[in-house]
């Protein structure tokens, strides 16, 4: 994330898959930390080191991650310290690495699928740009060019276009940002987001994924229920869901089943939540969040071409519209000298 001081995925992958190994080959966990200290990650190299200082003091991982857990998810911090606890942490980070490896494919599904799109977009406006310069050439005077937009033509024309499309783009991001975390309002933005056309069910296939690859994970470790639970909403990378944790895990200590008490939610789909208490009944809930996982991971995938392609026309849609604008403006140009034309007969 942009401005974060969390590690990016690659990293994580890199360091679950480096600490199974060594430790499931006997090295100890300092051993392990001093190793990935000097070989890991350049971006979690300062991290990584300053951890291996302090576990070699004699520091268990668990008071180490109260201070370097800023630059971990919550559900590798959470993992981390039931592995130490329960003497798993080899099999918690061959589990970590799974999950955050499976992040990383999506990650870049989606990516790929964007990248069309947005040249699409970056050549509208280059084509846009070099229509103004040739308008600005062509014409016999700066004064006489047609100015097809309304923003000029030439570079005066082509630095204005340019302006506001940044001023817009820009803006939106600035927007989101500060509504999110300025005021806050996370929660409420990503349910808004949950239910536009094309980008909300991408959404929420994202959030399902992670949900049920993270309760898969959580719910085969010591963790208790509600730790597990709270864990696997925070793991969405969705406020709209991770805002309704406390309400969660407040019904679950209550004694609501897991199904029950994600309902009080209102954002997981119907027979999502069947399948949950399904699980629930049968005993299996890990194995069946398991198959969820793969399930919502191949509907991300799917809602990820719906997503590109409404991309597209929206590129194409906005093409059109200055297209339209332009030509009217040549139709009204027109008709001015052809009324100018007849005023002096």
């Amino acid at each position: 994330m942009l401005f974060s001081s969390r590690l990016p995925l690659t990293a994580l992958v890199s360091l679950c898959q480096s600490f199974r190994v060594s430790l499931a080959a006997g090295l100890s966990l300092v051993d392990s930390f001093k190793q990935q200290a000097k070989k890991g990650p350049l971006v979690a190299r300062p991290v990584i080191g300053r951890m291996a200082a302090r576990l070699d003091e004699g520091d268990s991982i668990e008071d180490v991650l109260k201070v370097e857990g800023k630059h971990f998810p919550p559900l590798f911090v959470g993992m981390v310290v039931v592995g130490e606890q329960t003497g798993n942490l080899a099999e918690i980070f061959r589990e970590l690495e799974n999950y955050y490896r499976e992040q990383l494919t999506l990650r870049r599904s989606f990516l790929a699928q964007i990248v069309w799109p947005v040249i699409q977009f970056v050549a509208a406006i280059f084509v846009i740009c070099l229509l103004l310069i040739i308008l600005a050439w062509i014409a016999p005077n700066p004064e006489s060019a047609f100015d097809p937009i309304g923003l000029g033509v030439g570079m005066p024309g082509v630095l204005r276009f340019l302006g506001l499309m940044t001023l817009l783009i820009g803006g939106g991001v600035f927007v989101y940002w500060f509504a999110t975390n300025a005021l806050g309002q996370r929660a409420t933005v990503h349910r808004f987001l949950l239910n536009v056309p094309a980008i909300g069910p991408c959404l929420q296939a994202l959030a399902l994924a992670r949900f049920s690859l993270a309760m898969k994970l959580t719910m085969d470790s010591a963790l208790s229920t509600h730790k597990a639970v709270r864990r696997s909403l925070q793991a969405t990378g969705n406020g709209a869901y991770d805002s309704c944790a406390d309400t969660v895990v407040s019904g679950i200590k209550k004694g609501d089943d897991v199904s029950q008490a994600l309902t009080r939610c209102g954002v997981f789909p119907e027979e999502f939540l069947h399948i949950v208490a399904t699980g629930e009944e049968s005993g299996q809930l890990p194995e069946v969040m398991d198959r969820q996982a793969h399930y919502y991971q191949e509907q991300a995938s799917l809602r990820m071409k719906v997503l590109t392609i409404f991309a597209w026309f929206a590129v194409w849609g906005m093409v059109a519209v200055l297209i339209i604008f332009a030509i009217f403006r040549i139709a009204l140009s027109v008709m001015g000298v052809y009324n100018d034309a007849m005023k002096g007969i």
